[in-house]
């Protein structure tokens, strides 16, 4: 019985041997597969760095307004007798666009009129009788105050008679009409938008910590959603005062507007240009990768061995792999952001794949494949 045991434990103690040596043979196998694996080729995109003259910016968004824009209304009341004008009509400044009915009022002036013509007569002939000296200074005083308050009278009905017309206040584009012909108006009720878009105002925010970079005059530009093409103007404005909750400080600027491409209440995007730098680096936002650890790089380098450079055998292509740098990062403007420190003018930098990266992987470089980079490395460039 003993003997059994025996034979039973050893044989145990043989199969619990084997299992663990299986398991670390397994273990050893799997790392010296990966470890032996090659690296798979990562092809990324590039951009030199090297100083070059740079224009920044102050980037911001905004709304766009005619520089002159009101909703018309009438002063009185009245009924709707005529419309001179049509949607999307350009008037000029007197022009009559509403006329209400107002044979009440023209009757009350003539009138009017007629009693201070009146008024006028009895006051010649009181000078003419004060002057053969048979008038008295009294009678000449009563129709000297006669006459007056004629002629004032006469003066204020021709003011009602006029607000029954409604005129442009300015030259403009007059928008869709809000009344029909016959309808009673009250006073204050809407007629017609008339905006002048000749010239187009941007008002937007700036943080307060850009307050001492803005001037009048300063040049902008400006873009809106569906039009690629930018239009130029300059800061008219600055808010003199800081808003305490939001700590933006409001700006305006004159955008000119001769084709009518902006329309008053559009979403814009401002850009106000600071003064021409040279020799700073700038790179493709698209290049910065942020981190807990800070913002980095990755750099096109020759592979090293032992702390040296490999250099490819005769008829080889050259190899390069990935290099992780970190960097300090400057202002913004557009695509393009200033790198502080950490670069060399010289150095390839990765615009696009960093995200398959690690430092050491092996880079194939392919400027193609980044199209919306070369783009914005263009137009900042300009």
């Amino acid at each position: 019985m003993i003997k059994r045991l025996l034979i039973a434990i050893v044989l145990l103690a043989v199969l619990a041997a084997g299992v663990v040596g299986f398991n670390m043979f397994r273990d050893q196998a799997i790392e010296n597969f990966f470890a032996n694996m090659p690296v798979a080729t990562v092809t990324v995109s590039t951009v030199e760095v090297k100083p070059e003259s740079w224009t920044p910016s102050i980037d911001a968004i905004g709304t766009v307004n005619a520089i002159r824009g009101v909703d018309l209304t009438v002063e009185t009341t009245g009924i709707v007798k005529e419309l001179h004008f049509s949607a999307n009509q350009r008037v000029e400044q007197g022009e009559v666009l509403v006329q209400l009915d107002d044979a009440v009022q023209r009757a009350d002036l003539f009138a009017a009129r007629t009693q201070a013509d009146l008024d006028k007569q009895a006051l010649d002939r009181a000078m003419e009788l004060q002057q053969r000296g048979v008038g008295s200074t009294v009678s000449l005083q009563a129709a000297e105050a006669a006459a007056a308050a004629s002629g004032a009278q006469a003066e204020k009905l021709e003011a009602v008679l006029q607000q029954k017309q409604l005129r442009a206040p300015f030259a403009g584009t007059v928008g869709i009409p809000r009344v029909d012909i016959g309808q009673y108006l009250q006073p204050g009720t809407s007629v017609v938008t008339l905006q002048d878009l000749e010239t187009m105002r941007a008002d937007f925010t700036v943080p307060e910590q850009r307050l001492s970079q803005l001037s009048i005059g300063q040049p902008v530009r400006l873009t809106v959603d569906g039009d690629d093409n930018e239009l130029t103007g300059e800061i008219v404005g600055i808010d003199p005062k800081v808003d305490p909750s939001s700590r933006l400080v409001s700006v305006r600027a004159a955008i000119e507007n001769p084709d009518e491409r902006l329309t008053p209440g559009q979403f814009a995007r401002i850009y106000v240009d600071m003064p021409k730098e040279d020799d700073v680096i700038a790179l493709p936002q698209t290049a910065v990768v942020t981190s807990l650890y800070g913002d980095y790089v990755y750099v096109a380098r020759k592979p090293e061995a032992d702390g040296e450079e490999q250099v490819p055998a005769e008829g080889e292509a050259e190899k390069l792999e990935a290099r992780q740098v970190f960097v300090t990062v400057g202002r913004r403007s557009g695509s393009q952001v200033e790198i502080a420190s950490g670069l060399e003018g010289g150095e390839m930098v990765v615009t696009a794949g960093q995200n398959r990266l690690n430092n050491g992987t092996p880079i194939a470089v392919d400027n193609t494949i980044d199209p919306a980079g070369q783009a914005g490395e263009q137009a900042a460039s300009k």
